[in-house]
């Protein structure tokens, strides 16, 4: 009845699903919960002066589930809502994230939920191939081009005419790649390895590096008129350690797609394992944690999995800094890894540790004074400066001042 009015999706179920059906169904913005009001507000006065502007919205019927891509995280709704915006697109699209966060995921995203998604989605990861053999992998070759041609043979490039080609890894493209690659973004066309008739295809490109390719142009490694043609649109990959909530639902995905695979009952994870994988730096990001719920699917005894049935490498690895809402948990986490490592008496340690955190802390909020510290902590003036001395504390602050003990 209102083609006219412009719609802006507010859910709590902010996933890649909904991003996507959100845009093309012709959502003018997609909100996830929870917002800030101020920017809802300015949403909504752009909406309107969008709907000024413009003369209607086309409703595009929504495409399959990708459940693969899972993230609730801040930082995932930005990557989910860029997949949404380009669903009407074939632009170029370079990607960024380290090693293992699921850069090739998020390629195929864009392939599926995008007008090529009927053709075909080839990748090639520039890393994995031999230099000698590049140019002969994207370009194909003629038959005899070279010692052990002995067929024609197509290349990446004609196998995605009309879909999608994926250059992972495009920092590691050789330099008279990198030339080829610029002529055929720019031209359409190429010759194969030996070959002396044009081929014309119609692909689309998507990129994607853990390198920081500004730098290695700066550095002369790649060339600048080629980053500039892979940079029109660009979408980050958040660390798994950028999207710590994420961890649980994720390990649960990857647990029971492991347990199916092995045709096994899959694994529980315990409130208090979940939160200890939550607070590890996971270098290999969810690649890391996928592989981690691979071993667990296999190692672990029982169906529980509590702490000290982690990998032994995880025990050993620092917990990060993540801001910690619950003290009891965290005390209770680190309980369990200490036992797990097969420590004991574990309060001779805990007692005094926790006592002089809690001196310091309160020294620190008081500037010192101890007798206002002292009534921070429940204690007298002499109690404290009695636990000052039997935990060996060197503080500033007399204590020449007298008090009553509590």
């Amino acid at each position: 009845q209102h083609p006219r009015l412009p719609v802006i999706i507010m859910t709590a179920h902010s996933d890649l699903d909904s991003a996507v059906a959100s845009y093309q169904g012709g959502a003018f913005e997609y909100l996830p919960k929870p917002f800030d009001v101020d920017e809802a507000v300015s949403l909504v006065k752009r909406a309107n002066q969008h709907a000024q502007e413009q003369q209607g919205l086309e409703v595009v019927p929504t495409l399959t589930r990708t459940p693969e891509i899972i993230g609730e995280a801040p930082a995932m709704q930005e990557v989910f809502r860029a997949i949404g915006r380009l669903s009407h697109s074939n632009i170029t699209v370079l990607i960024n994230g380290e090693s293992g966060t699921g850069k090739e995921l998020v390629a195929h995203a864009l392939h599926r939920h995008s007008p090529r998604a009927a053709s075909p989605f080839i990748a090639l990861n520039m890393a994995a191939i031999p230099k000698d053999l590049m140019e002969s992998e994207l370009f194909g070759h003629e038959k005899g081009a070279f010692t052990g041609a002995a067929n024609l043979r197509r290349g990446r490039f004609e196998q995605a005419d009309g879909g999608t080609l994926f250059l992972d890894e495009i920092g590691d493209m050789p330099a008279d790649t990198q030339t080829r690659l610029l002529r055929v973004l720019a031209d359409g066309e190429f010759y194969r390895v030996g070959g002396h008739v044009p081929v014309k295809v119609d692909v689309r490109i998507i990129a994607a590096t853990h390198q920081n390719l500004e730098t290695l142009v700066h550095a002369g490694k790649f060339r600048e008129d080629l980053f500039h043609r892979l940079n029109v649109i660009r979408i980050h990959i958040p660390r798994l350690s950028d999207r710590r909530e994420d961890i649980p639902t994720l390990a649960k995905h990857f647990l029971s797609r492991a347990a199916q695979e092995l045709a096994v009952e899959p694994k529980l994870l315990k409130s208090e394992t979940e939160e200890y994988l939550k607070n590890l730096p996971w270098p290999g990001n969810v690649r890391q944690l996928e592989n981690t719920c691979r071993w667990i699917t296999v190692m672990a005894s029982g169906r529980e999995v509590h702490i000290g049935d982690l990998p032994p490498e995880l025990l050993s690895l620092p917990q990060d800094s993540a801001p910690v809402t619950n003290w009891e948990q965290a005390l209770r986490q680190w309980a369990d890894q200490a036992l797990a490592r097969g420590q004991s008496s574990l309060l001779d340690s805990a007692v005094p540790a926790f006592e002089r955190i809690m001196i310091e802390t309160a020294l620190k909020h008081t500037a010192g004074r101890r007798r206002d510290a002292a009534v921070l902590l429940g204690w007298g003036r002499n109690t404290l400066t009695r636990k000052i001395k039997e935990l060996g504390m060197k503080v500033d602050g007399g204590d020449d001042d007298e008090g009553d003990e509590a």
